[in-house]
């Protein structure tokens, strides 16, 4: 099992990211809101997307700051995401806006992580 984060596993076409939006289901799990979108690629990969407002965070330190914690604990969780090879679900994209008040330590953010992805598998199956 490797823990990499590769380029095809980010979330950054315009029109998924839309798509995610307007036709995604959610949940709270703070300090995130989760949004969530079955779909059938040609390949079957799961794309991830952090998102930071600068409203609440007005220095781009604290926004690349939190969004580099969020997606390193992903990296480290993403395995108990996957799909077996035999079962053909669909993937998933799935977006993340940071809705905490403040910036939370790796810790924190790990244990939220473990718990979203946890609810997300339970949903996903």
């Amino acid at each position: 099992m490797t823990y990499n984060f590769p380029k095809e596993e980010r979330l950054h076409s315009k029109k998924l990211i839309q798509e995610l939006f307007e036709k995604g289901s959610s949940f709270y799990l703070y300090p995130f809101k989760v949004m969530y979108l079955p779909y059938l690629p040609e390949k079957p990969v799961n794309q991830f997307l952090v998102s930071v407002a600068k409203r609440r965070f007005k220095n781009a330190v604290d926004r690349n700051l939190i969004k580099r914690r969020v997606k390193e604990a992903y990296r480290l969780n993403k395995h108990r995401l996957f799909q077996t090879e035999d079962q053909p679900t669909p993937s998933l994209l799935i977006g993340l806006v940071y809705t905490g008040k403040e910036i939370h330590d790796s810790k924190m953010i790990d244990f939220r992580m473990r718990k979203l992805i946890a609810q997300l598998a339970k949903i996903h199956i």
